[in-house]
């Protein structure tokens, strides 16, 4: 029987749902994150929303982990598996971080440059989503590889957007707490542009999973 046709085990499958768990929660956050960087009002409050739905990510990364002490036989190798549930959990552990340093940070508002890296996370993690879909599916083909390729273009252009925002970003920066107010902001840019780097880690660890099992 060809593998693309098993049938997971009730016990094999339950890895998936919790996958798919963790995608569906990360969309979440991510497109929290944009509202918070679009709409920048009621900071306080989308942040704790964003931080609820991390601590929701940590309880899935528990079950993963939980799941792996009690299945003998896995869908997929088991450091494939802790691998994939770790990188996804630091995916949302830096979205997180990105809105908490905002609030923290009290930034005024969120530059055009900033709400652009949102966007591309977000489109990341929307692809990564389907992505999952896929090799749960078996699925290992061009739509599985035109996702992967997607989540690392997407990561390349937010290289170009945090060189082009921090270009200028010292413009006109003349006294000390337009400094401090500029390198924080700096800092924000570059938690932006690691998160777009943890996504692009998920995508290669779900590459050489593809590569093992096709």
């Amino acid at each position: 029987m060809a593998l693309s046709r098993i049938r997971l085990l009730p016990q094999q499958s339950e890895f998936f749902e919790l996958f798919n768990r963790s995608a569906r929660n990360l969309s979440e956050a991510a497109r929290l994150l944009v509202d918070l960087l679009e709409h920048y009002q009621d900071v306080d409050r989308k942040t704790r929303r964003i931080r609820d739905i991390e601590q929701t990510g940590v309880e899935i990364t528990h079950g993963i982990t939980r799941a792996l002490g009690k299945t003998f036989i896995t869908p997929l190798d088991r450091e494939d598996i802790d691998a994939l549930a770790d990188q996804l959990d630091e995916l949302l552990d830096c979205i997180e971080e990105c809105a908490r340093r905002m609030r923290l940070y009290r930034v005024r508002r969120a530059p055009k440059r900033a709400q652009e890296m949102g966007r591309i996370i977000q489109e990341q993690v929307e692809q990564l989503a389907a992505a999952i879909a896929l090799v749960e599916r078996r699925e290992y083909g061009q739509s599985l590889d035109q996702a992967l390729s997607e989540v690392r273009r997407l990561e390349d252009e937010a290289d170009d957007v945090l060189g082009d925002a921090v270009a200028g970003l010292y413009d006109g920066v003349t006294d000390v707490p337009a400094m401090i107010a500029a390198s924080r902001l700096e800092r924000v840019y570059e938690l932006l542009e690691e998160t777009t780097d943890k996504a692009e880690d998920v995508a290669h660890t779900l590459q050489v999973i593809a590569i093992k099992y096709a």
